[in-house]
């Protein structure tokens, strides 16, 4: 009885160690492919236009070079369309904006994307460089495009000197 109650511990502590073990070699093998974004991450939203009828969420992840000097941006995110009117009723599609301010504070638009499908959303990512702040804005906008309404405030995700 008392070797079979030995055995049991044996097995469960060699499972233990093996499934500890697995995402720390899953891990670095993930990490040797991609870029490390371990300077600032967080993660953001969510963010809404007026009346919360789109809506916007992700992470943000900055690394910077080593002389400090110049850095990469990554955004990831989801965007909802929640507005359930059809299209001859006035309803219109979710319309996420990003804007990132370069060193010298000039502010110019870096990523835009229109999802129109009400239950739904539309994964979305992009890189940018040298930023010193970033924004989002959602909005919503015509399923055929032109000028978005109904924009929500600006949002800002990342700033350089709150590092």
């Amino acid at each position: 009885m008392f070797k079979k109650i030995a055995l049991g511990f044996l097995a469960v502590a060699a499972t233990s160690a093996l499934a500890l073990s697995l995402p720390s070699a899953a891990s670095a093998a993930t990490t040797a492919d991609s870029p490390s974004y371990d300077d600032y991450s967080d993660y953001w939203g969510p963010v809404y236009a007026q009346h919360r009828l789109a809506k916007s969420q992700g992470s943000v992840d900055v690394q910077w070079d080593d002389d400090q000097e110049s850095n990469s941006v990554h955004v990831s995110g989801r965007l909802y369309d929640r507005d359930d009117r059809d299209y001859d009723e006035g309803g219109k599609c979710g319309y996420v904006q990003f804007q990132a301010s370069d060193f010298d504070h000039d502010w110019s638009t870096v990523y835009t994307k229109k999802y129109c499908g009400f239950t739904g959303y539309k994964k979305f990512q992009f890189d940018t460089e040298d930023v010193f702040s970033l924004r989002v804005k959602v909005c919503q906008v015509g399923p055929s495009g032109g000028y978005p309404t109904r924009c929500g405030r600006w949002d800002y995700l990342y700033t350089a000197e709150a590092e």
